[in-house]
């Protein structure tokens, strides 16, 4: 007979980022982050955004941790961290 051991470690997310708002114009992306306004082209960041209709632009599901934004319709990802580097430069 084989015994197991079963260790349950509870994990809870920490928010890393609090994005307010995601909004488009036609060749970039808007969002307020932690209270900070950016605009990223997204020639720099997205095909798959930059050739979205508006429909698979405005749907999207931002991560419970605020690391990420998934847009399903389209299968991308873009990290949070990543566009505020792209910001930064």
């Amino acid at each position: 007979m084989t015994h197991g051991i079963i260790i349950s470690i509870n994990k809870t997310m920490v928010a890393t980022h609090n994005i307010q708002e995601i909004t488009f114009d036609k060749n970039s992306i808007q969002l307020v982050i932690d209270g900070k306004q950016i605009k990223v082209s997204l020639d720099k960041i997205s095909n798959k955004l930059r050739l979205a209709n508006e429909l698979q632009r405005n749907f999207y599901k931002i991560s419970p941790s605020g690391y990420g934004i998934h847009w399903p319709l389209i299968d991308e990802d873009l990290s949070v961290d990543a566009l505020l580097k792209t910001t930064e430069q």
